[in-house]
């Protein structure tokens, strides 16, 4: 590493210190609810019509207009009784996305779900990784699944720089990828819901604040702080120190440009998200500290969303003894906000 990028990273990672609260001392501590949980300094104002000061922002996002087509079916995957997989293409934007399209057995309409993954190293990820559990569960309840790859993964378009590290390309695949399932013809675009996991959980919020009306219910597992800088702490500035020099230099610091920062955070727009989200959490959970996941829920509740936080003893972040238990709660909700 260059001399005066590690110099560089050092001054702000002492200007970042300066303001770390108890959400960044829980990152570090492997049981969480050893943590005190942190208390945000003021609430929410109000942003139902938030005017974008960068087109790096959500509030830009949120003057998009998304659409995609049916998914292009490359093969099929896997031929089982109770649905079938294809490996698929859809287009988001000027981009082409890959990913994996479950389709039950039987004559339909089915509810959809579109699966955000969490985060794996771009050059090693493979096609539908990440949720291949719950592909295949809520595939045999009955429900249409599209598990997005995110552009720059598997056989999708590349990604840019900028894309990667705020999410904000990501969370236009993940939007894309809802009007593309809704396109299959099997499909209840009417009854459509979104899972996402640890980033994609993040990924999940993002495209719920940007696009208010584009599913009925949301589910998140073990995700990320709804706090960008939360996460810029706990993952890139130790793990991908460039990357985070090249936001400052481009946006300035935290504490120089705290707007910038603020605009890429979904709890800033909470008020925003009109249908009800569950979110599930292991107290454990080494990665993704459960404040951060109770901070978020006390902060949906507090904008008025109708949050559910299912905390389970003993869970860690990739949930294993009570996943089943999870997913039959989550199976429970979407059934009972997929009505018609």
């Amino acid at each position: 590493m260059r001399r005066i990028l590690a110099a560089t990273t050092a001054a702000t990672l002492l200007l970042l210190a300066a303001c770390t609260d108890d959400v960044e001392r829980a990152a570090r501590t492997p049981d969480a609810t050893a943590s005190p949980t942190p208390t945000p300094t003021a609430p929410p104002s109000p942003t139902k019509t938030a005017e974008p000061r960068s087109p790096w922002s959500l509030p830009a996002l949120m003057t998009e207009e998304s659409t995609s087509e049916r998914p292009r079916r490359l093969r099929v995957s896997v031929d089982d009784p109770a649905y079938t997989e294809y490996e698929v293409r859809y287009r988001s934007g000027d981009l082409r996305v890959s990913g994996v399209l479950l389709i039950p057995t039987g004559q339909g309409p089915f509810p959809g779900v579109v699966l955000n993954h969490g985060y794996i190293e771009p050059s090693v990820y493979v096609t539908g990784q990440g949720l291949s559990r719950e592909q295949d569960y809520l595939a045999r309840q009955g429900f249409a699944v599209l598990h997005t790859d995110y552009r720059g993964h598997a056989s999708s378009d590349p990604a840019g720089d900028l894309d990667r590290e705020t999410r904000l390309g990501y969370t236009r695949d993940a939007i894309n990828a809802v009007h593309a399932l809704a396109a299959e013809p099997k499909v209840d675009a009417e009854r459509m819901a979104m899972l996402g996991r640890s980033m994609g959980g993040g990924v999940t919020m993002n495209a719920l604040v940007a696009q208010p009306d584009l599913v009925d219910a949301a589910v998140l597992y073990a995700s990320v702080s709804s706090d960008y800088l939360d996460n810029l702490r706990r993952w890139t500035l130790p793990e991908r120190p460039e990357a985070a020099q090249r936001l400052f230099d481009r946006f300035g610091t935290p504490q120089e440009a705290p707007g910038f920062y603020d605009a890429l955070s979904a709890r800033s727009y909470f008020d925003r998200i009109d249908v009800p989200v569950l979110s599930h959490h292991g107290t454990l959970d080494e990665s993704c500290p459960l404040p951060w996941a109770r901070t978020t829920h006390r902060l949906m509740r507090r904008a008025g969303v109708r949050g559910t936080l299912e905390v389970y003893d003993g869970e860690q972040h990739a949930f294993g003894p009570q996943w089943t238990d999870s997913m039959e709660t989550t199976v429970a909700f979407l059934r009972r906000h997929l009505r018609r």
